[in-house]
């Protein structure tokens, strides 16, 4: 079966799933890389030229094209994709997903540094000071779709081998 990882941006989706999927030799999808690579645009060139309303609708699209492949793979998705349309509902019909669950203080450790702020459109035009009660109020809002999922993983103070491991002992 396949397996998806879900949660919030910068909680590691995409780490893991790379450690998971060479830990288990299957092989792994980030549908935003692969959502870029169709469109030959990044994310936020897409959300720049075309809007979100767009990004959303191929998102949907995409994911439901990429869950009829029959084959097992790990898919990490975007912290916004749960959230949208019926995705949330398409990947726990046909999948086992992880919701991979960090404190807000454990995000903003992480979008707090600039390599990581720039290149996400929701974040990157946010004050710095304003930072922590965008995660915590976007969260919120985020926290009913991802609670959906299968298994909840919390990743505070744990190492992505850590994670990995809790997740592969976790898969039905």
């Amino acid at each position: 079966m396949t397996t998806v990882l879900i949660g919030y941006m910068a909680s590691g989706k995409s780490s893991i799933g790379k450690k998971l999927a060479k830990k288990l030799n299957l092989p792994f999808i980030d549908l935003d890389d692969y959502i870029s690579e169709r469109e030959a645009l990044s994310i936020p060139a897409i959300f720049k030229t075309k809007g979100e309303i767009y990004f959303r609708k191929i998102e949907a699209a995409i994911l439901i094209e990429l869950l009829q492949v029959k084959d097992d793979f790990i898919l990490a998705v975007g912290g916004g994709t749960p959230c949208y349309g019926n995705n949330m509902e398409v990947i726990t019909k046909n999948t086992t997903s992880f919701y991979l669950r960090a404190s807000i203080q454990t995000i903003y450790n992480k979008l707090i540094k600039p390599k990581n702020r720039y290149k996400r459109p929701l974040i990157s035009t946010i004050a710095t000071g304003d930072l922590k009660e965008f995660i915590a109020k976007h969260l919120f809002e985020r926290a009913q779709y991802y609670e959906q999922a299968t298994i909840t993983i919390i990743i505070d103070n744990k190492t992505k081998k850590e994670i990995v491991e809790e997740i592969s002992s976790n898969m039905q």
